[in-house]
């Protein structure tokens, strides 16, 4: 996997990496609870970034209701688990099913009927406040009053049943978002990959030499909506309990395009950059203001802005793209 990930990339990347991922994996060992906890908040919007950065990053479709599909991850899992006892690694096979339909269903209509750029944005927007709204009126999940998942305390983690430490999260979470990093770096190198890059780079041009663009956009949807849906059944097992109006709401979506644009769009590791450093300050941020004494309302929300302000401003392409230029570690950003 290592060396299949570090093809077309110098030595000293792939030694990087490698290390990195040494460091990551004894970095339970020496963390602490509040670190583990920021550590899995980070490999959460790392996995959620490249799973949105399918759409955006490669094929050049703009997403801002993506926290439809985690609501939809979250809610079938913890439906299928409380009510009937099944497992979230089974149900999360319905998750996925459901979330790609639901994902299909709004490409085609956008697809279908050409509706690109903003207007396709927009449409997601309103397809995520739909489910926001009827979930928030469905009394079976328990409505605007929230759905809780059975919590019991476990000496020991029951990986089946995802019931457990914040250490067995910790590593989900990881093993997560390097398998999303493999398979989008499969992808990006593959047909489909490069017919993702030339919708992206000119719709028109590629329908034009014969691309299909309407079924590789819609392929984009889909696997980008599946990907997702897998963060919100990790969601609602960690935290074990759904609120429609946190789970659904465009505060959601939006968290989740923060870090691969801060890291670097259409890149492998932009959107795992741009978590460590988005996530890592902002909590340092919190945990300073707090000590200090100092209540700022919405002032994690200020600093992601100035964030976004100063990379968009200074560093168009990303964090990422420059600093693999600065540092020398490959020959291309990804």
């Amino acid at each position: 996997m290592i060396a299949r990930l570090a093809e077309n990339v110098s030595l000293r990347a792939a030694i990087a990496l490698v290390l990195l991922l040494l460091a990551l994996f004894v970095a339970p060992w020496f963390a602490n609870d509040y670190l583990l906890t920021v550590l899995i908040l980070i490999f959460y919007f790392a996995y959620t970034g490249q799973a949105w950065n399918i759409m955006m990053g490669f094929a050049g479709q703009l997403s801002l209701g993506h926290a439809i599909y985690i609501g939809l991850g979250a809610y079938t899992t913890a439906v299928l688990f409380s009510f009937f006892g099944v497992s979230p690694w089974v149900g999360s096979f319905a998750a996925i099913l459901l979330a790609a339909l639901w994902g299909a269903m709004i490409g085609f209509l956008a697809f279908r009927f050409r509706v690109g750029g903003v207007y396709f944005a927009i449409l997601t927007i309103a397809f995520a406040e739909f489910a926001r709204i009827g979930f928030d009126h469905l009394s079976y999940v328990g409505g605007s009053a929230g759905f809780f998942l059975p919590v019991a305390n476990y000496t020991q983690s029951d990986l089946w049943t995802l019931r457990g430490k914040p250490i067995m999260f910790y590593y989900l979470s990881l093993g997560m978002t390097v398998a999303a990093v493999v398979l989008c770096h499969i992808m990006v190198r593959s047909r489909l990959g490069y017919f993702w890059k030339a919708i992206r780079e000119d719709e028109e041009a590629a329908r034009a030499v014969g691309i299909n663009t309407f079924r590789y956009k819609l392929i984009a949807v889909v696997i980008s909506a599946a990907m997702t849906s897998l963060a919100g059944v990790f969601f609602a097992f960690y935290y074990n309990n759904l609120f429609p109006e946190e789970v659904f709401s465009i505060n959601r979506s939006i968290e989740l395009i923060l870090a691969p644009i801060f890291g670097g769009l259409g890149t492998l590791f932009g959107p795992i950059l741009g978590a460590f450093m988005l996530t890592g300050l902002a909590e340092t941020l919190t945990t300073t203001l707090a000590a200090l004494g100092v209540d700022v309302p919405g002032a994690k929300q200020v600093f992601y802005g100035i964030c976004l302000l100063l990379v968009i401003t200074v560093l168009p392409e990303g964090v990422w793209p420059w600093l693999y230029r600065r540092l020398g570690l490959a020959g291309r950003s990804e």
